[in-house]
């Protein structure tokens, strides 16, 4: 009755046009919530810039030398490239704000070396595995009681808060193994192991990626037995960003296939099965006796050559143990080995003297690296470490033989393959300077890797400002 009524009123011509606009204002009450949005992926296209919640740590973004480092920041600006567009970082305060703050819109993706876990897929979306991982337990070596996950009942266990080593150990409490789980604030696992290292906590859980680095670090803790099935690490996005997800499939696909995510893994955790208690021991114990003697002196030579001084140190320590009187069996000298031959052609008086003898192994190092000039990088390197060691002679012959084989004769990769070739009659016979120890320069130039990785280590630089961002 109330519309007949209504309709009396209204004059016939008005309503259709009446009726239109009921029906379209009905629509937008029901309809307009559900209409598309503009996606993650549109936006950042649009505005030729990608924002990604990291954290600030060793494994994920840090500075060092005044430069952007980090496994998962390479990663994250080699997609930013790969999108066209510029990256911004922006660290997240805690741990536990990353998916609040991907859910809330500070971020396009997470890329934190996060563990995908059924937990937090309730959360947000995770991309495809791109690193497989598993947990072990970390003890102190003196530590003979704990190598199992049964070993556990009766123990405190530290870990941090609202990770996936939490989630697995309150599984195996719910599967009846009597184990004690102090949390953590926001500390990260590195600092828990350097805490297990110094005995000051019993045992912590850590990635395999993370407990095999960080023995080279602190070569006093123990990696003991798995806690859990292999998992993975995913980068994570909001759900209304699967066509974001999706991209990110399709370029860790193309990174597998290229080898560039190799080369990234390798970049910084390249040689991390490599571990000698021994050695690693000894070369920290001197790195606080006998290193502060001839730093200065190393610091100033590499500076003159453009050198990092850190990888100084370590070749330096390869070389002689910083030890100024080293004489080797071939009959090189001093701090940086050298030869009576090419100290002599270096200008050399005294080769014994620590400032001549570090110069002259520092210009030598340089002269060689400006020889492979046609390589290019950390493979530029690897020929000048590995020249050094051998002689130059020797590493062309190694090159020419990947010529022959058909590999690219300026990488690292290549001569892998072909510098320990050099040990048999049946290719050195057709080279022009014979028997090399091939194996040993490869040796060589892995040794001096491991120890320049542990000094850069202690120069990493941590901004411990929360949620700064940062336009890269």
């Amino acid at each position: 009755m109330y519309l007949l009524k209504f309709n009396r009123k209204i004059p016939a011509g008005l309503f259709p046009a009446l009726f239109v606009l009921a029906f379209a204002s009905l629509w937008c009450l029901f309809g307009c919530e559900k209409a598309p949005r503009s996606t993650t992926l549109e936006n950042v296209l649009k505005a030729g810039e990608l924002t990604v919640i990291t954290r600030n740590n060793a494994h994920c973004y840090y500075i060092y030398r005044d430069q952007a480092m980090g496994f998962e920041y390479d990663l994250a600006k080699a997609f930013a490239d790969y999108l066209g567009v510029r990256l911004k970082v922006k660290i997240a305060e805690k741990w536990e704000g990353m998916i609040p703050a991907l859910n809330s819109e500070d971020g396009a993706f997470i890329a934190a070396s996060m563990t995908i876990t059924p937990k937090r897929q309730k959360q947000a979306v995770f991309s495809n595995g791109y690193k497989e991982i598993q947990q072990y337990i970390i003890t102190h070596r003196s530590n003979l009681s704990v190598k199992r996950v049964e070993d556990l009942a009766g123990k405190t266990v530290h870990v941090r808060q609202g990770t996936s080593y939490q989630e697995r150990l309150e599984a195996l409490r719910k599967q009846g193994l009597d184990i004690k789980v102090k949390l953590h604030v926001d500390i990260p696992t590195q600092e828990l192991i350097r805490q297990v290292a110094e005995k000051e906590i019993e045992i912590t859980i850590a990635d395999s990626n993370i407990a095999l680095l960080n023995r080279r670090y602190y070569p006093r803790i123990e990696i003991g037995d798995p806690i859990n099935e292999k998992e993975y690490l995913g980068w994570v996005v909001n759900r209304n960003s699967l066509e974001l997800r999706d991209r990110i499939n399709t370029f860790f696909e193309e990174i597998k296939k290229s080898g560039e995510l190799t080369r990234v893994y390798n970049k910084y955790y390249k040689d991390v099965e490599t571990f000698d208690y021994v050695d690693l021991r000894a070369y920290h114990r001197r790195l606080e006796t006998r290193l502060p003697r001839y730093k200065r002196i190393i610091m100033e030579a590499a500076n003159r050559h453009d050198f990092d001084w850190r990888l100084i140190a370590a070749q330096t320590y390869q070389e002689s143990h910083f030890d100024p009187k080293a004489k080797s069996h071939a009959g090189a000298i001093g701090l940086m080995q050298l030869t009576l031959s090419t100290a002599r052609s270096l200008g050399v008086k005294n080769i014994l003297d620590p400032v001549e003898n570090i110069d002259a192994g520092v210009q030598h190092l340089s002269n060689l690296y400006e020889l492979f000039d046609e390589a290019e990088g950390s493979n530029r390197l690897f020929l000048a470490l590995a020249a050094y060691n051998i002689g130059q002679g020797h590493i062309r012959d190694a090159q020419n033989l990947a010529r022959k084989m058909n590999l690219d004769p300026n990488k690292e990769v290549s001569l892998l393959k072909t510098l320990p070739l050099l040990e048999y009659a049946k290719y050195y016979k057709k080279t022009n300077f014979g028997y090399a120890r091939g194996t040993e320069a490869i040796q060589y130039f892995k040794r001096i890797m491991i120890y320049y990785d542990i000094l850069k280590q202690q120069g990493i630089e941590y901004t411990g400002i929360p949620s700064r961002q940062y336009i890269l």
